[in-house]
C-alpha cells in the first residue's frame, strides 16, 4: 500500500519518535522510506546562509540514521532541500516530486495559540500537500523533555 514514504525530518527528538513508526511501516509494506530534511536559507548582506549553524552536523546526523535504517534491510535515502520557502511546501514538493504514497512527520502537539506562535510544520503540510500526511505525537517522555528544555531556556 505504502510503496514510498517520506519521512519529514529535521534532526529532533520529535523526528526521531515519526522514525519508529517509519521503520514498523516500511517493514509490513516493504516500502522505500525518503528522508527529507530542509536546510532553511536566510537571505543576508552577502548572500545567504543556513537558518541552523549546526546544519551540517545535523546533516550528518540524519544521514547516520538513514544509513540505520539501511542496516536493517530498509530502502532508505536522504533527500535535503535547499531554499528559502517555507518548510512545508519544500517537504510536500518532495513528495510530489517522489511520487510518496505517505508523508510522516512528527509534532510537538502544542495548542493553537502555541502552533500560531511557534509555526507548525505538520499544520503546514496538512495544507501544503495533497498527500496522505500521518502525524506523530511526541511520546510522554519526549514531550517532558522538549518542555524542561523550553521552561529552562526560556526562565
Amino acid at each position: 500500500m505504502f510503496e514510498t514514504i517520506v519521512w519529514a525530518t529535521d534532526g529532533s527528538e520529535l523526528a526521531d519518535g515519526a522514525l519508529e513508526l517509519v521503520k514498523d511501516l516500511a517493514a509490513i509494506h516493504d516500502s522505500q522510506v525518503v528522508a527529507v530534511h530542509v536546510n532553511e536559507l536566510v537571505p543576508g548582506r552577502y548572500g545567504s546562509a543556513p537558518l541552523r549553524a549546526d546544519e551540517s552536523e545535523l546533516r550528518e546526523r540524519i544521514a547516520g540514521e538513514v544509513d540505520e535504517l539501511f542496516a536493517l534491510g530498509v530502502n532508505a535515502s536522504l533527500d535535503v532541500r535547499t531554499g528559502y520557502s517555507d518548510v512545508a511546501t519544500q517537504i510536500s514538493e518532495a513528495a510530489d516530486d517522489l511520487d510518496a504514497d505517505l508523508i510522516v512527520v512528527g509534532t510537538h502537539g502544542r495548542g493553537a495559540i502555541a502552533g500560531a506562535v511557534w509555526g507548525s510544520v505538520a499544520k503546514g503540510l496538512c495544507h501544503a500537500s495533497h498527500r496522505p500526511i500521518l502525524v506523530v505525537p511526541p511520546t510522554r517522555a519526549a514531550d517532558r523533555s522538549s518542555y524542561e528544555t523550553r521552561r529552562l531556556t526560556t526562565a
